[in-house]
Parts: C-alpha cells; sequence; structure tokens
C-alpha cells in the first residue's frame, strides 16, 4: 500500500497529536488487560504502570535501539503471563528478575545474529514460511475479538453488545474506506468514540428501565477516580516502598525457579517477533531484518522488556495491533509512535483516563480488533501472492503451518510450552527444509 506517512514523516503537530492517539487506543487495551489477567488484586501488577513501562520500553526501542528505522511500538506481552502469575509468588523482584531473564536471551541471541548475519533468517523464513506464519498471528487472535465482542466476560451472550461491536466495526471501515482524507488517519478513534457514545446512551436508558443488556458501560470504573494518582511501580515495590507486598526471594534455588518460568518463554517469542517485523517490512517497503538489523530489534525488545518490567512489571512484545493500525491508516512515522509512547508515560498518572478505558465495553474494542486482526492476515496471505501454490512443496509447508497453528497444536516440555503459532512455524520450517529443496534446473527456472 502506498504510505500517507513515511518513516521519517513528521505529521503536523497537531494533527500527529491525534494519530498518536489513535496509537494509543490500538494497543492500550492489551497493554492494560495483562496485568489485570496476571494479578486482579492489583498488589504486584498496576494497569497504570504497565502502561507507563510500556512507554519508557518504546522510546528505548525507536531511538536508541532501532535508530528511528521502525515504527511498532511494544505492550505488555501475553507470552509471558503464565511466568508472572508464578512470579508474584517472588514479589516485586521476581517479577522485574524474570523479565530481565527473558530480556537477555533476546540480547544474547542478537549478539549471535550480530555475529553471523542476519542473512540466514531470510533463508531460513521465505515467503512460503513467514506469510502463513503472519496470516496465523492474526488468525489466532480471532477468538480474543469474538469473545470481546460477545462480551464473553459479562457472563451472558448479549445480542445488544454483539451489534454496538459491529457498529463499531462498521464506522471504523467507513471511516478508512468512505471517509476523508483526514478520517482515513484516524479510523480507529472515530470507530471507537462513535461506538462509546452509542453504548453510553443505552446504558442510560438501561439504568432508567431497568434493562440490564442495555448496560453496556461500565459505569463503575470511574468510583474513586483522582485526577493525579502515582502508579504502583515495580521498582519502588522492589525498594519496600508498599507495605501491603513484601519480596521474597529467599535462596538461590528461587532464582533458578524464575529463569525455568521466564527464559523458554523467550525463545518461543522470538518467532513472533520475526514475524511481527516481516510484516512491518513489506508494509513499508523495508527490510527491518537487514536495516536496522535483526539484532537491533531484537535488543530493543529485550532491554524495551527488561525497562517495561521496572516501571511496570510487564515484559513488552512488538504488538500487531500497532503494524494492523499503521497498515490501515498508511501512517508509519516514527514521531507518531514516540508521541504514543509519551502519552502511555504521562497518561499513567491521569486516573481519567485510565478509568476511561476502563469503561469501554469490550464488545466495541472486539469491534474494532475485527479490523486490526484481520488486517494481519491479510497482509500475511498477501506475502504468499508470489509463492506458487499449485506446487506441492510449498502446498505442504503451508498447510502444516495454518492447520497446526490454527489447531492449536501446542508441545509441552515439563514447564514449557510452546506456543501454537511457534509449533506452526518450527514444523513448516522443517518440511520446507526437507521438502523444498530446489533442483539447479529449477532455480534456474
Amino acid at each position: 500500500m502506498k504510505l500517507v506517512y513515511n518513516i521519517a514523516d513528521k505529521p503536523p503537530i497537531k494533527k500527529n497529536l491525534i494519530y498518536a492517539f489513535q496509537q494509543l487506543l490500538a494497543i492500550m487495551a492489551a497493554t492494560l488487560l495483562v496485568p489485570i489477567l496476571v494479578d486482579g488484586t492489583g498488589t504486584y501488577m498496576s494497569q497504570p504502570a504497565a502502561l507507563c513501562g510500556a512507554g519508557f520500553g518504546t522510546l528505548f526501542y525507536l531511538f536508541i535501539a532501532t535508530r528511528k528505522k521502525s515504527p511498532v511500538f511494544l505492550g505488555s506481552s501475553f507470552a509471558f503471563i503464565s511466568p508472572l502469575a508464578g512470579a508474584v509468588a517472588f514479589g516485586f523482584l521476581g517479577i522485574f528478575l524474570g523479565a530481565v531473564f527473558a530480556g537477555l536471551v533476546y540480547v544474547i541471541i542478537a549478539l549471535i545474529i550480530k555475529k553471523t548475519g542476519s542473512a540466514w533468517v531470510n533463508k531460513l523464513l521465505p515467503p512460503v514460511v513467514i506469510g502463513p506464519t503472519v496470516a496465523l498471528i492474526g488468525l489466532s487472535l480471532c477468538g480474543s475479538a469474538v469473545n470481546n465482542l460477545n462480551n464473553t466476560a459479562a457472563g451472558s451472550y448479549n445480542l445488544v453488545a454483539i451489534l454496538v461491536g459491529v457498529i463499531a466495526f462498521i464506522i471504523t471501515v467507513y471511516a478508512s474506506t468512505k471517509g476523508s482524507k483526514g478520517m482515513k488517519l484516524i479510523p480507529f478513534i472515530i470507530g471507537i468514540l462513535g461506538a462509546y457514545l452509542i453504548a453510553l446512551a443505552l446504558t442510560f436508558i438501561g439504568d432508567a428501565t431497568g434493562a440490564a443488556a442495555l448496560k453496556l458501560v461500565d459505569l463503575s470504573a470511574f468510583d474513586n477516580m483522582q485526577i493525579f494518582k502515582v502508579p504502583r511501580f515495580t521498582f519502588l515495590g522492589i525498594f519496600g516502598a508498599y507495605e501491603d507486598a513484601t519480596n521474597k526471594i529467599g535462596s538461590f534455588a528461587d532464582v533458578v525457579s524464575i529463569l525455568v518460568l521466564f527464559a523458554p518463554v523467550a525463545f518461543v517469542t522470538l518467532a513472533e517477533h520475526i514475524a511481527d517485523h516481516k510484516n512491518l517490512s513489506s508494509i513499508i517497503e523495508r527490510d527491518l531484518i537487514t536495516d536496522p538489523g535483526l539484532d537491533r530489534t531484537l535488543i530493543g525488545d529485550g532491554v524495551g522488556s527488561i525497562i517495561g518490567s521496572f516501571f511496570g512489571g510487564c515484559p513488552n512484545t512488538t504488538y500487531g495491533e500497532s503494524v494492523g493500525c499503521v497498515a490501515i491508516t498508511g501512517n508509519a512515522s516514527i514521531s507518531t509512535i514516540a508521541i504514543a509512547a509519551v502519552y502511555c508515560i504521562i497518561l499513567s498518572f491521569f486516573d481519567p483516563f485510565v478509568c476511561f478505558v476502563n469503561s469501554i465495553p469490550s464488545c466495541i474494542v472486539g469491534g474494532v480488533c475485527i479490523a486490526l486482526y484481520g488486517f494481519i492476515a491479510v497482509s500475511g496471505l498477501k506475502m504468499l501472492q508470489p509463492v506458487d501454490l499449485g506446487d506441492n512443496r510449498n502446498l505442504f509447508v503451508v498447510a502444516a503451518i495454518l492447520v497446526t497453528g490454527i489447531g492449536g497444536l501446542t508441545l509441552n516440555f515439563g514447564a514449557v510450552t510452546i506456543s501454537s503459532i511457534a509449533t506452526g512455524l518450527i514444523l513448516g520450517i522443517i518440511i520446507n527444509v526437507i521438502f523444498n529443496k530446489r533442483s539447479a534446473d529449477e532455480k534456474a527456472e
């Protein structure tokens, strides 16, 4: 697609503030959900702190690691939910130490790639492998989008919620395809806020009539709201700032336990890191694997995770939602991503904003994510355009990745679980290496 704003372009500041807010909304729900899933009590994991950590981690990735060459946002990683839940037993220090171990895995791999080069990555991951893997990332998120659309968290089927979510999707699509040039750059803001106003009106009607199905907006999110509120930062917890929480690492065995929890997961998420950057490369028509280089993106992701955890406990990862936002709006400006990161830092102290985000009905998030996740899936399918699927050697590689990935095949080795995406990618690589070797005549042809 043709980019409206390329990496080095700087949109007019007033417009850029709006574009950055859209990026913020795109990554917000997932970034704030991880701390809740890990620690619903909020003792060791804080939503605002995670938001702040994502902001600082992204700034490191953009300006220091990748030298303003890779326009993607780092947010709380879902892959580390299980390790984080285990690390909570070791307190703030255990959570942070886990992120350090995960980040160091990325850094070590980055140093190896810096020494050996990244040419092998492109050979190991040709379009026939990386295309269906990127598509799989989008397709694997479909369940999350539909669960949100169904308002599954509310506990019962609600057709009104589904309709409002679909309206959010339709508004987003209209703004992106039929809207003015300005609207096409902010379709998600228009979709979310437009549907939110409808949901809010229905909620007021539901309160007045007693119709529970119409009460979509969680107004209780604004209870006990403060204007300014310092998040429960992880680094403050490490130094004993909170009386209701303690650090519980008592022996070297505890440290080893944390290492075993986090380090293997970092190897698994490496596959998704490469797939995200391959996808983003196809969107901006610039190979990020070679420039700024996979070594620098890995260092950005790894150290960004450590920085993110220092503030908010959550290791970070590159967000498909951010990539999808870049693709749909055609805005790949680094300055937009950077302003979104600054927003995260500032707004983490602004309680009304966090309360507003928590009040957004999940059905609206689900409706908007149909566009975001769908675009990721389609981006992967577009990578397959130059691939001859009439050749069974290619067909079976794609089949292996999609069937095992969509089917949810995971590999469990004790406490270590290889996700279905990583499993599909590994199997695809193996099939491609073994059966897709070309003869000299075929290569010449």
